[in-house]
């Protein structure tokens, strides 16, 4: 038999594939884990969400990018401390769209550094 030929039950040929559930920040060597910013939703109750803003740099005053996101948007907001994840600023309603443009629009982060989760 030829090397060519695969047999159904030859699985040899699978070897190591692609993970679809594996952290993209390992396969993407020009942008650290550690510089993308999260846009995640997240559904509380019925029809209510919540917008959570995760991995701005530190240099940044998060109270006062918090006040400009709640006037453009007409939502209210906070920013949590948490001690895994740092300062993460949370609004109300599904607003991923919304404060991606405007963190492109205000030049506080890349387009390739915004990384948009949810439904």
């Amino acid at each position: 038999m030829s090397a060519d030929v695969v047999l159904p039950g030859d699985i040899s040929n699978l070897g190591v594939g692609f993970d679809p559930l594996a952290d993209s920040a390992g396969a993407d060597e020009g942008n650290a884990g550690e510089d993308a910013v999260h846009i995640r939703v997240q559904q509380r109750n019925g029809r209510k969400s919540l917008t959570t803003v995760q991995g701005l740099k530190e240099k940044y005053d998060y109270n006062k990018v918090l006040k400009a996101l709640k006037k453009e948007f007409c939502c209210n907001g906070t920013v949590v401390e948490d001690p895994e994840l740092g300062k993460v600023i949370q609004l109300q309603g599904d607003q991923r769209k919304n404060v991606s443009d405007f963190l492109l629009g205000q030049k506080l982060v890349k387009k390739d550094q915004i990384k948009i989760h949810g439904f």
